[in-house]
């Protein structure tokens, strides 16, 4: 490997001299202002403004350049003793961007990097001590800093960057080519790619678990798992996953497939399979969504002669099952649901996390502006949650695939991801507006389906709900909301990791862990308080709980294999909709 070889001292010596004395200079400027006493910076007749001269802020501008002037000092004179550098913060050890060696065995590039670490925390700590500002106005500027920092890291830049520089070096500029390539196909695509789009597919290594399409609706496919147990419980299990992604994030690889896995416990698993929307569905509606869920469930029911099934909503499905089963009540049929287990799903918006910052009347405008036909084009919303977590999700690939020039990894997480849905507009932004900006979910009666009013405490369904403690999606504390307003029996789970690895953990991996508490308790923080952690995936827990409602068993023959019942079988597992697009 070629040694890289930074810019000598001596070549800078004079240049970083001036700009030293320079922040020396506006140091001394501002102390003598600060002391003057009379008016704005100690100068008469001339007003306090706040957050420009009033004396908390030129405390910060002082502890800013007291800190510049300390790195510089360092930079020129490296081995003074008052040049020693301070302890380094956690955050900043463990930063995964800043992780060669040269960033902090370089002078020069300790510079920089420490400098860019500077600036954030004092941006961060302006955006905090600003005052007059709704909450929310202020969270929108929080985001819009921390998206700008993570953007303006040096890690990001060609000429900045120790590893991308070697990396030029040592290939002749062979990387920037190949990265130059890898941004020209994204640009093509309209998506930044993450994972080697040939290394998966769906039907060929993903979505693979044996089962039958056996019903199919303009909405949805309804799929039934073929048993791999001589028996299997009485109550079988009917899953709805986001409509806003493809179903197969629980039927990943094998090895991680939630579906699979639930087979071979012994539960008759149904899926249902969203359509990516088009433009035959530019009137579905909230109503549609929920009746869909119930027409599932009645499917299912019929078809297996059972009186009850259980049921899984994950995310925003989650949401429209609080819904659903809220109507059902409503109607008198809540018997038909044995159970409710909720994926990191919210029904109280109000603290629903960063996604509060995507929702005003400029986005709106530009969702209609974008589905001119009727449907929203999923790579918007990845873009959107690409946003929520852009040092990982888009930053990280810049460096790495676009400068770097490196292959992308196979990952078939991140396939999923990639594997967008076209979303319906009306119902997106009814979505929108009706839940995350005005929360009208949790206030009974202010939203209905098909003439009936809900009310989701006269849910009386026994529910166990799973949080992601690092979720940026649904946050821990939103999610926590949904216990204190179902009426019926609640067990809340707090797993480790987030709003996908968070749930798709299985037991083989020994990853993560979960928190249990099964002592009544009031509020997050007692939960947190009073729990017992374990070691590994929470999916034996959630089977327990299952079979603690209704542990009888039935023979897996007849209706119980796909196409051998009332529901014939249509295709294979996967089925058409999951690969449309």
């Amino acid at each position: 490997m070629t040694e890289f070889q930074s810019p000598s001292l001596a070549d800078l010596q004079r240049w970083t001299w001036v700009l030293g004395r320079a922040q020396q200079m506006m140091l001394e400027h501002g102390m003598a202002a600060m002391r003057g006493g009379e008016g704005a910076a100690g100068l008469p007749g001339i007003p306090v403004i706040p957050g420009l001269n009033d004396p908390a802020t030129l405390e910060r501008a002082n502890d800013f350049w007291r800190d510049s002037l300390t790195l510089w000092q360092r930079f020129l004179n490296p081995g003074a003793e008052s040049s020693a550098p301070a302890p380094e913060s956690a955050a900043h050890a463990r930063d995964k961007r800043f992780k060669a060696e040269a960033w902090r065995d370089n002078p020069l590039f300790a510079w920089i990097r420490d400098s860019y670490f500077l600036i954030a925390d004092h941006l961060l700590k302006n955006v905090e001590a600003l005052d007059g500002l709704e909450p929310g106005q202020k969270e929108q500027i929080r985001f819009a800093a921390k998206g700008f920092i993570d953007a303006m890291s040096p890690s990001n830049f060609a000429l900045t960057n120790p590893e991308v520089i070697e990396k030029t070096i040592e290939t002749g500029g062979e990387n920037l080519l190949k990265g130059l390539q890898h941004m020209l196909s994204d640009m093509a695509r309209g998506q930044l790619t993450h994972t080697d789009g040939d290394a998966f597919e769906v039907g060929r290594n993903l979505a693979v678990t044996p089962g039958k399409v056996v019903k199919r609706t303009p909405l949805y496919e309804l799929i039934q798992y073929t048993p791999t147990t001589k028996k299997v419980l009485g109550v079988p299990l009917v899953i709805f996953p986001p409509w806003i992604n493809r179903y197969y994030i629980l039927d990943l690889t094998p090895e991680k497939s939630f579906i699979r896995w639930c087979v071979d416990q012994g539960i008759s698993v149904f899926v249902v399979s969203w359509k990516s929307a088009d433009a035959t569905m530019a009137d579905i509606a909230w109503d549609d969504y929920v009746n869909a869920q119930i027409e599932a469930i009645d499917t299912v029911r019929t078809a297996l002669e059972v009186p009850a099934v259980h049921t899984i909503g994950y995310c925003v499905a989650g949401t429209t099952l609080a819904a659903t089963l809220a109507l059902l009540a409503a109607r008198g049929d809540a018997d038909k649901v044995a159970s409710a287990t909720f994926f990191t799903a919210q029904v109280d918006f109000s603290r629903a996390g960063d996604l509060l910052n995507f929702i005003d009347d400029e986005q709106f405008a530009l969702i209609r502006a974008l589905s001119p036909q009727g449907f929203l084009d999923g790579r918007y919303m990845a873009a959107t949650f690409n946003l929520l977590r852009g040092r990982d999700l888009i930053w990280n690939y810049v460096t790495n695939n676009y400068l770097l020039g490196n292959d992308y990894a196979p990952f078939d997480l991140l396939h999923w991801n990639g594997d967008t849905t076209n979303l319906p507009a009306k119902w997106h932004l009814s979505y929108l507006t009706d839940l995350y900006r005005d929360n009208l979910l949790v206030q009974p009666g202010a939203l209905s389906v098909d003439g009936t009013p809900l009310d989701l405490g006269k849910i009386r369904t026994p529910a166990y709900v799973q949080a992601g403690r690092e979720d940026h999606i649904a946050p821990v504390e939103s999610v926590w909301k949904l216990t204190q307003i179902l009426a019926g029996p609640v067990k809340f789970l707090l797993a480790g990791s987030g709003h996908i690895a968070g749930v798709v953990n299985p037991p083989a991996q020994h990853k993560y862990q979960y928190w249990t508490n099964p002592a009544p308790v009031k509020s997050l923080d007692d939960f947190v308080a009073g729990a017992t952690e374990t070691k590994g995936s929470w999916w034996p827990d959630w089977d327990a709980w299952l079979r603690s409602i209704d542990a009888k068993e039935v023979a897996a023959q007849g209706a119980r294999i796909p196409g051998r019942g009332k529901l014939k079988a249509i295709e294979d597992a996967p089925g058409t909709y999951v690969k449309s697009k």
